[in-house]
């Protein structure tokens, strides 16, 4: 048997995702059974799985011992990592970092040693703002992700309350996100909105434009403003409403302006031409625009934050002011 103590970190949770999380090795399907043979309880007294654990509860689990071991991917050495982050800003519920292109968000199916997600554990353990040791469940989580080739504002919750609000609202949309791109040619017209059904192929993880909607399909809407057109080229500001995968790359492919460098969506010999083999994409600003109470995170309703500088523009666009 093992005790926990429920903290703020673990509060609102429900009880068959806790138990899943202090006893890593345990199979969903013996969870299951031991909730039916009543082993896991709070506070001394059965529950059902869907029960919410709240602070201060105790939580027992009667299993064997080894299922409270940590899977072996998900052991860690924090202390060895080298975070490697460019940090915009920081307090003790939030994190926002400038990611740079070629860095991974997050490992499909588990952790691993050299990936955005690791990088900023590493930072808030090496700089004694997180003991894994003394937390339940709660690790520092990434509140939003970009393509891996694409540069630009990542958000990390350093509690569990702040992840809560914050992908609250994001999922409102009160987080406004404004990019920065290189395509080819000029978007006609120079400012507008493109907004259309996109479908996702999970196998080939790639995204297509559908006219009208089809099952499988979501509704993205993107604005758009040129800023600014040279040698071919145009620097465009794009502005999210929704937040779908590929979103700008493909809507602006499909446009007829292609970002440079995509070797997904793009035209590959110009690519080669410039000798660019990322897209030329990069999440510079963001602001905080929320609509109601955000909780732990009200007092950064109404502050926007932007990267010192976007190297393709200074690249392509010397001088451009953004």
């Amino acid at each position: 048997m093992k005790e926990f103590i429920v903290t703020e970190n673990d509060s609102g949770q429900r009880l068959d995702r806790f138990a899943g999380k202090v006893a890593p090795a345990l199979p969903a399907s013996l969870l299951q059974r031991y909730f039916r043979t009543k082993d896991i309880k709070i506070n001394g007294h059965w529950a059902r799985p869907d029960a919410r654990v709240q602070t201060g509860d105790t939580v027992r689990l009667y299993i064997p011992e080894e299922f409270f071991t940590p899977r072996r991917e998900e052991r860690r050495d924090l202390a060895s990592i080298k975070p490697r982050l460019s940090i915009l800003y920081e307090d003790e519920h939030i994190l926002l970092v400038d990611k740079q292109p070629g860095v991974l968000c997050h490992a499909a199916g588990g952790w691993a040693p050299d990936t955005l997600l690791a990088r900023i554990q590493a930072h808030v353990y090496q700089s004694g703002q997180w003991d894994p040791a003394a937390e339940n469940s709660f690790a520092p989580a990434l509140c939003n992700r970009i393509d891996r080739g694409t540069g630009g504002i990542v958000i990390a919750a350093k509690s569990a309350p702040a992840l809560r609000a914050m992908d609250e609202k994001i999922r409102t949309r009160e987080v406004k996100k404004e990019y920065l791109c290189v395509c080819l040619g000029k978007p006609a017209p120079a400012a507008g909105q493109l907004k259309g059904w996109l479908f996702k192929d999970a196998v080939k993880n790639q995204v297509y434009v559908k006219p009208r909607q089809e099952p499988g399909t979501s509704l993205a809407v993107t604005d758009y403003q040129t800023m600014e057109s040279r040698n071919g080229l145009s620097l465009v500001s794009c502005r999210l409403h929704t937040g779908r995968t590929h979103q700008i790359r493909v809507q602006m492919a499909n446009a007829g302006c292609p970002l440079l460098g995509d070797g997904k969506y793009g035209r590959e010999r110009i690519n080669r031409q410039y000798g660019e083999s990322r897209q030329l994409l990069w999440s510079w600003r963001l602001t905080f625009d929320f609509q109601s109470d955000a909780g732990p995170l009200d007092y950064l309703n109404g502050r926007s934050f932007a990267v010192p500088a976007v190297p393709f523009v200074e690249k392509y666009f010397p001088g451009a002011v953004y």
